[in-house]
């Protein structure tokens, strides 16, 4: 059997070639033509059928042997025409007459009329025509008119040359007063105008909508909290007032999901990260309580995947500044959602550093800390320093460092310092060194059977056996990340940080990112590797000569020098005479002013120069950094006074000889020379600490009580040492406890009470014990018209 031709074949390359475009376009609107005439007459013959159901049901029904007179006049007249041109019966065959009798007798439903009631086969009346029954038959439907073609250019196929024509279109006036009607009854259901609200029912009817929507927030809300497992599914339905579209309220109720949802995540979401599940675990049979947490997993991490992208798309908003096609949110709202978003985000990362996208929460983050909107900005620096400070195993914290460092090599170090001043903030206190990597928490090893049967006896086996038990038990109590791997992650942390560190000092030395790289370089110094020190502190004393370098940077720049000699770089036989005398000239730039926050670093950089350096401290450097801190004294804020005068008091201590100072008597050759930037050579020891006594009389209690206690040598002992919450304290501390940066005094000023006297004269006591009486008769005495006299009271109570 011949396989029968697909009409709907894709033509071939070679056919497409031959054809022509505008052939191709003609093929394509004749088809569409074709499709729209067919459409067309469909609902045409739908039409004519309800049109004739309507009919049938109106019309009332009249039989076929009703007399001629009861029918309409047109009828009639043409009946009686059709039977003036009808043949007589003598001009007709005799068959065609047998017949047409025949065909009167087998009457059936297509040559009956439907409209009579009469039954099929009931007897028909002698003086009825034959060529009447006959017309009674149906005539096929009337033919549609003959439609105007329009020919197209010919497709040319393998078969030939195909002529193409397509009809004209016809303006289908039934469809138009379809149409018209249609339009009629939408105009008569036109609804009521809706009447303006003034402002008070507006904000009436807003306040309404709001109480409803919060009422169901926190329906949604506490159904997920009671059972998580359960209703899972409603987090899709509170996620889903995220696109509120009544603009009244739209601004609001995001905001108000966005945090519900943020706080329902950190509750709810459990302490491990989802994994998706393999294809092996899928297939295999579980129980109803594992199926019923595996589909709670699915369905929490999915839901908290779509509302991070919703936080994401309110800030990109934002950013982009362009309003959607609803409007229903204005620009200014944008700032709002994008500042309540960027909130979430950072609660977020800290509440849930274990849980699914973690990472992608940083990629959001860590841009938003160089937003020109400073309270974004700090938003987000706060939320990374609360991580770094809580981060105990340090994963989350070297995934942060990775993308800040990539984010500022990327911006050619154009970003805000405070972003390097998040480093600070990490909790890294010991690193993994190369030579003792072998000794870093070794993990025990348990003997093998051999070992104890060789060297161990049945019952010692046992209690081996036992013990090894036990410690694997409280291994798997603990769950405690092991030191090794804390370890490693805190290396490849400091490697990045100091990376980042070098390169602004060698590539961007002018930046405004060097104080917070000086500042992360002091701290972090005792954990640089030995094998940089002696190029960065030959860079850091470069820094200093240059004179580009304000007072702060160039005190972390001697803070950072002082803490690598101080640590591993005490091998080192480096003498930092250099920065020694940087130090002691820059100590006058330090005022009562904007610079007295710069006393904090200067007092930690002594205690690293001089304390904790003392045997590498000359007797003469030690005189000089007394004399020059004294005379600071005098013009700082009273805490960096007590916080100089409580470095002298070490100072004193740890350099017992200084106290020929508090002796107003020369020791050997030479005048002092307070204008010389050398300590070493400026006669220190000729000079005395006058400042201490201009210092008792300071308005502030401790310097005046730190100010005595140096005048008597500072004793330990005795009524002019210091009391314990005064000596058991550093220098740091001291200065930040006093401080003044609140705008009040410390310790507060006491309020002057007025002296109250122990006996409180009234009344009689305040007369003489005479003039007393002398009143008292002079009262009872009956008063009188005469002129008042008191000369002679006077004179009798003299006598």
């Amino acid at each position: 059997m011949k396989a029968r031709r697909n009409k709907k074949q894709v033509p071939s390359f070679r056919k497409l070639i031959k054809t022509s475009k505008v052939k191709l376009e003609n093929k394509l609107k004749n088809k569409q033509f074709k499709q729209q005439s067919n459409l067309k007459k469909y609902r045409k013959e739908q039409r004519k059928l309800r049109q004739a159901v309507k009919d049938a049901v109106s019309k009332k029904p009249i039989p076929l042997e009703e007399p001629k007179k009861k029918r309409p006049g047109k009828r009639i007249e043409r009946e009686e025409e059709e039977e003036e041109e009808a043949l007589p019966l003598d001009m007709m065959d005799e068959d065609d007459l047998q017949l047409m009798k025949d065909l009167g007798q087998r009457a059936s439903f297509l040559t009956r009329d439907l409209s009579s009631s009469e039954p099929v086969h009931a007897k028909k009346r002698k003086h009825e025509n034959i060529i009447d029954k006959y017309e009674k038959i149906p005539r096929s439907l009337q033919t549609a008119p003959e439609k105007e073609l329009i020919h197209l250019l010919p497709i040319k196929d393998k078969s030939g040359i195909i002529p193409q024509t397509r009809e004209k279109p016809v303006l289908d006036t039934n469809q138009d007063e379809e149409d018209q009607e249609e339009m009629e009854l939408e105009e008569e259901i036109i609804e009521e105008p809706i009447r303006e609200l003034t402002i008070e029912e507006h904000l009436i009817e807003r306040k309404k909508k709001l109480q409803e929507k919060k009422l169901h927030i926190a329906a949604l809300a506490s159904a997920i909290l009671s059972d998580p497992e359960s209703n899972v599914k409603k987090l899709k339905e509170l996620r889903s007032m995220l696109m509120e579209q009544d603009p009244d309220v739209a601004v609001t109720i995001r905001k108000l999901v966005v945090i519900s949802l943020m706080e329902l995540f950190k509750d709810i979401t459990p302490s491990y990260k989802i994994r998706p599940l393999t294809e092996a675990e899928k297939s295999t049979k579980i129980r109803k309580e594992t199926q019923k947490l595996r589909e709670f997993e699915e369905g929490l991490v999915s839901q908290y995947k779509f509302y991070l992208e919703n936080l994401e798309q309110m800030v990109k908003d934002w950013k982009q500044r362009k309003l959607k096609k609803s409007n229903v949110v204005s620009l200014k709202a944008y700032r709002g959602l994008a500042e309540v978003a960027v909130k979430s985000l950072c609660e977020l990362l800290v509440a849930l550093p274990h849980f699914n996208f973690h990472n992608n929460i940083i990629v959001l983050i860590v841009p938003l800390m160089n937003d020109l909107s400073k309270s974004i900005s700090e938003m987000c620096c706060e939320a990374v320093k609360k991580l770094f400070k809580q981060d105990k195993l340090g994963q989350a914290s070297l995934g942060v460092i990775k993308v800040i460092s990539g984010f500022v090599k990327g911006r050619n170090y154009d970003v805000r310092p405070e972003m390097l001043k998040t480093f600070l903030c990490l909790r890294i206190k010991e690193i993994e060194v190369k030579k003792d990597t072998e000794d870093i928490n070794k993990p025990k090893k348990f003997m093998t059977f051999k070992e104890k049967r060789k060297n161990l006896s049945r019952m010692q086996r046992k209690w081996k056996k036992a013990e090894e038990k036990l410690e694997r038990e409280l291994r798997e109590a603990e769950a405690s990340e092991s030191t090794e791997r804390k370890l490693k992650l805190h290396t490849e942390t400091l490697n990045i940080v100091f990376v980042t560190y070098f390169r602004i000092l060698k590539k961007a030395q002018r930046s405004p990112l060097l104080p917070a790289v000086l500042e992360g370089l002091a701290k972090f110094a005792h954990l640089i590797n030995v094998e940089f020190f002696d190029d960065l502190l030959v860079v850091l004393h470069s820094l200093i000569e240059s004179g580009d370098l304000s007072y702060q940077e160039s005190l972390h720049c001697v803070q950072t020098a002082f803490h690598i000699l101080s640590g591993q770089g005490d091998v080192l036989n480096i003498d930092p005479m250099k920065f020694y005398t940087h130090l002691y000239k820059t100590l006058f730039k330090l005022h009562a002013g904007a610079t007295n926050e710069g006393v904090e670093i200067v007092l930690q950089c002594l205690d690293v120069m001089l304390t904790k350096r003392r045997r590498q401290v000359s007797q003469q450097r030690a005189l000089a950094f007394i004399k020059r801190l004294c005379t600071l004294a005098l013009h700082v804020l009273p805490n960096s006074s007590i916080g100089i005068l409580a470095t002298n008091r070490t100072l004193m201590h740890t350099f017992p000889k200084t106290d020929l100072l508090l002796d107003n008597e020369s020791q050997g050759s030479g005048v002092f020379l307070p204008e010389l930037d050398e300590p070493e050579y400026c006669n220190a020891q000729n000079t005395a600490l006058w400042e201490l006594h201009a210092l008792r009389r300071h308005f502030h209690p401790i310097v005046r009580r730190l100010a005595a206690h140096l005048i008597a040598g500072a004793p330990l002992e005795g009524s002019e040492a210091l009391k314990p919450e005064l000596s058991r304290r550093s220098a740091v501390e001291l200065f930040e406890a006093y401080s003044m940066a609140a705008m009040t005094f410390n310790p507060p000023v006491e309020t002057s009470s007025p002296k109250r006297k122990d006996k409180v004269l009234q009344g009689d006591s305040f007369l003489n014990e005479d003039l007393n009486q002398l009143t008292i008769r002079l009262s009872n005495e009956a008063v009188t018209q005469l002129p008042l006299d008191f000369t002679k009271c006077l004179k009798t109570s003299l006598r």
